[in-house]
């Protein structure tokens, strides 16, 4: 067997890797976009339907499609990366630490 590669700075085997820094302000948005965006989708869906008294529907459709939209992505990137699915990583998540 081969041994493993080291740093020759510290002489620790470089296979150790430190665990990915997970965003957590970023999924906390991406998960409140996410249930934002399904709330207005149900509200505008129930307008449409013909609930609340003729209020118009579309505003707040298109309004909860596109916050919706970005919380979706997002979360299906931070769970894909939770899952170590091969191509998704915490980096593709923008991060807002100050």
């Amino acid at each position: 067997t081969m041994p493993s590669p080291t740093n020759l700075t510290t002489g620790i085997p470089s296979s150790k890797k430190s665990p990915p820094k997970i965003p957590y302000k970023a999924t906390v948005l991406a998960t409140v976009l996410f249930l934002t965006g399904a709330f207005l989708i149900i509200i505008g869906s129930l307008l449409l339907a013909g609930y609340g008294g003729g209020r118009p529907p579309v505003p707040i459709l298109i309004i909860g499609i596109l916050v919706f939209l970005p919380g979706f992505y997002y979360q299906c990137i931070a769970y894909y990366a939770s899952k170590s699915y091969w191509g998704y990583s915490y980096n593709d998540i923008p991060d807002f630490d100050d």
